[in-house]
């Protein structure tokens, strides 16, 4: 039933024509026509599903505005707030004392006061907090002076005698406002939401629902507590998803110096290319014509359109006209070049703000209708880099990403954009616009349906989630559950004084505590080796032994003998941490369901990619779980959390290591969550799964099996060939990027060599044949026989 399910909720659209079925049509004015544009649109009183994609706050209605992407029309509708929902901040001190404070009083953001209860989740018990409502978000906080989570700790210690600005607490006042207004009304962005009689309302699928009651079969084991936050995460995960309409854009600039990038700032040079590729199959290429311009050979195929433009300003207006148009539109490096220079560009020529569809922030251009997604920011997440696509790509440019993922680069220039023709720029132009819409189309829309689900998991918008790092997004998903428990968010200074620090000493250099435990290596050749490793081993711990800021060092007497091995430590028996309970719940979804399933090839192709990309939301996640606690740049930062997860972690593995060994396994070597066997048995594997399971309460798995194994001294240094000849290399100086192409091409030539052994025999004729290879190299770089001087380059 799953294949069936998910194979139906997959939204298709026709890439031809599209027109809006009668049930679809919507009661609102449409934000653009072919001659009109009508800014800001209507509420429609009532709308089909469609999806929650971003939020803004709009200043001069002074309320939260949520964009609304319907997938029948393919447009874009706003839903302004009618819940009257304020920006707020929490304090310590009561009403009375508040009223003390003359700024505070005659602050024209300030609305009212009122005693409200929140639970504490530090000291664990209920407690009384003074809730201040404000008029706008920057009443709170936002300006570099004067703002009311200022003036409450700055004002207050000068009105009472002996109290000291640290005794002076203000909470959540550095959420943004839209943020909280998420947080507050439990929304979900990338869910489907309905406008009826002009309230908003989550949209119910009814085959979601069954395969999610389906799903939690798997977890009849589990307490109620934790079967509330599977079935929380199934229902983001399982619900549609949908194809998004979109257009990719990029602009060529005229600057007097080919090499030096125009600042964007300034927009002092003209616009003379923009080239458009939408998920229609729409090619055009705008051209500002200008004197002495050769027009050049055609190249371009005959679906592209090619427009001139008589003056740079029509140009730049028509460009506007497609960005009014579009719900979504794509730029690698929009933020910082393409978009900023179009406004800044615009302003230039004295086109009003109100006709540019483009918003400016501090670091980020949005758009004002649809939703703008710069890919370099997001292909820079270092998260997405190595847990979603395998690190195989390093410098984050449009070339080398393209390259990586899609297998296609850009149109290289041999002579300034000046010099080139019409067709020429017409056809470099084409090339970068097509590569970033094609970066979001490979693998089935992979890089959309990506930031979709890490959209619903972080409970940020899907412009957000693709500007930011994995820390934001873990602390947006924990903020939001603060709220839905009404639990007062701690500032990182009260975690850290009830806390304290770490008590283990780093072995590295420049750490705060001690990390992973590796195991030295075995020198040597080892044939039949087997690596087992851990099922998300830090996820896992922080599930199990109930790991969070809450439950680590907690307040009863009563848990103090609950200690986490290898340090003086203690976690909670009473309660269950929220860390411990969302990120457990995420990590036996992925192990347990997702990931599975992505592999399962009786599934129809699309439902397993479409598996894939939950699995590869999870893992990136999941992998940046552990590491957050320990960051000083997160705002739920707790050094012990962290401390004792890595703790925990050398402690299973010793003692996986130690039950190897009872059973009579070689162990060769181990790292962080993986162990190493020789030669061991089928019995021997499945019984020291087994007694993780039963004893340690965490899933091993064999990870690979290699054929045979070597190992130097040196840890995390090791080459693996597989049964079927393919070659693991770790760590080997050979296989890195910057290396030499000469000594790559030595270093292949060994590992071909190294792949065909098969027994201890052949692998001494192999050390004779690598002995040739290596003397090979070292005689042409001694009598300068190279083929090319390139060849020797460090990258």
């Amino acid at each position: 039933m799953a294949q069936s399910r998910l194979d139906e909720f997959l939204i298709q659209k026709p890439e031809e024509k599209h027109e809006t079925p009668a049930e679809a049509i919507i009661e609102a004015k449409t934000v653009q026509t072919e001659k009109e544009k009508i800014f800001p649109p209507e509420t429609p009183e009532n709308l089909p599903p469609s999806y929650f994609v971003s939020i803004f706050y709009d200043g001069k209605r002074k309320s939260a505005c949520i964009k609304l992407y319907e997938p029948s029309s393919r447009r874009i509708y706003f839903w302004y707030d009618n819940t009257g929902h304020k920006p707020y901040c929490f304090t310590n001190l009561s009403p009375l004392e508040l009223d003390k404070i003359e700024k505070l009083k005659l602050h024209p953001g300030f609305d009212h006061s009122e005693v409200v209860e929140k639970y504490d989740g530090l000291k664990d018990k209920p407690i009384k907090v003074t809730k201040i409502v404000a008029k706008d978000p920057l009443a709170i906080g936002g300006r570099p002076r004067g703002c009311i989570r200022d003036i409450i700790p700055e004002e207050y210690p000068k009105v009472a005698v002996g109290v000291q600005e640290p005794e002076v607490k203000v909470w959540e006042a550095r959420i943004k406002y839209y943020e909280s207004y998420i947080y507050d009304r439990e929304l979900y962005p990338g869910m489907l939401y309905k406008i009826e009689n002009g309230n908003l309302k989550p949209v119910i699928d009814k085959q979601a629902e069954e395969m999610i009651q389906s799903l939690l079969d798997l977890f009849k084991g589990e307490t109620s507590e934790e079967l509330e936050y599977v079935e929380r995460w199934a229902r983001l995960l399982e619900y549609p998803a949908a194809k998004f309409r979109r257009v990719a854009l990029d602009i060529e600039v005229l600057s007097p110096i080919p090499t030096r990038v125009p600042d964007p700032r300034e927009a002092a040079y003209p616009v003379i290319c923009v080239s458009l590729v939408d998920s229609d199959g729409n090619k055009r290429v705008l051209l500002y014509k200008r004197e002495g311009v050769k027009e050049g050979v055609p190249k371009l195929p005959p679906e592209v359109k090619i427009e001139y433009f008589n003056s740079e300003e029509q140009l730049i207006r028509a460009v506007f006209d497609v960005l009014w148009e579009y719900p979504f539109v794509i730029t690698f490096n929009g933020d910082d070049f393409d978009l900023r220079y179009l406004l800044h560009r615009a302003e230039n020529f004295g086109i009003k703000r109100d006709e540019i569809p483009i918003e400016l922030g501090r670091r980020v251009c949005t758009l004002k209708y649809g939703v703008h997604i710069d890919l370099y920011k997001f292909f820079f997440n270092r998260s997405i880099q190595v847990y979603a696509f395998g690190n195989s790509y390093r410098d984050v440019t449009l070339d080398e990403v393209a390259e990586a993922l899609i297998g296609r680069k850009k149109i290289p220039l041999e002579k300034p954009l000046s010099e080139l023709t019409y067709m020429e720029l017409a056809e470099y132009c084409l090339r970068d616009a097509e590569i970033t819409y094609e970066l979001t189309s490979f693998n089935d829309d992979l890089v959309m349906k990506l930031i979709l689900v890490l959209s619903r998991i972080s409970k940020m918008p899907m412009e957000d989630v693709s500007r930011q790092g994995v820390s934001r997004w873990i602390r947006s998903f924990l903020y939001h559950e603060h709220r839905r428990r009404n639990m007062l968010i701690p500032n990182t200074e009260d975690i850290l004084a009830m806390k304290g620090k770490t008590a283990t000493k780093a072995i590295i250099k420049g750490k705060k505590y001690k990390g992973a435990i590796v195991v030295e290596p075995v020198p040597g050749v080892h044939f039949n080796v087997a690596v087992l490793d851990f099922a998300s081993l830090y996820p896992s711990i922080i599930k199990v032994w109930n790991l969070g800021y809450q439950s680590v060092l907690c307040p009863h007497p009563e848990c103090r003998d609950n200690l986490i091995p290898d340090t003086p430590h203690w976690v909670c028996k009473k309660k269950r941490a929220l860390e411990s309970l969302i990120i457990g719940a995420l990590r036996d979804l992925r192990v347990k369901w997702y990931k599975p399933k992505s592999k399962d090839k009786t599934l129809p192709a699309d439902v397993r990619n479409w598996y894939s990309v939950i699995q590869s939301a999870l893992k990136v996640i999941l992998n940046a779980s552990y590491g957050v606690f320990g960051a000083e740049s997160f705002d739920l930062y707790c050094p012990p959390v962290a401390e004792a997860t890595a703790a925990i972690g050398r402690h299973s593995l010793t003692q996986i290591i130690e039950k190897a060994r009872q059973l009579g396994i070689e162990v060769v070597y181990g790292d962080t969550d993986s162990v190493f066997l020789k030669n061991p048995t089928e019995e021997q594997i499945q019984e020291l799964i087994t007694w993780s399971e039963k004893e340690l309460k965490m899933g091993l798995d064999v990870d690979k099996m290699y054929r045979y194994a070597v190992f130097s001294s040196r840890k995390k240094n090791y080459l693996g060939v597989m049964p079927d000849g393919r070659v693991d290399v770790k760590g080997l100086t050979g296989k890195k990027r910057h290396i030499p192409l000469i000594i790559k091409k030595a270093f292949d030539q060994m590992k071909e060599t190294l792949a065909k052994v098969k027994s201890p025999a052949d692998f001494e004729e192999a050390k004779k044949e690598i002995r040739k290879i290596v003397l090979d190299c070292y005689l042409k770089l001694k009598q300068r026989k190279w083929e090319k001087l390139e060849d020797l380059a460090f990258h």
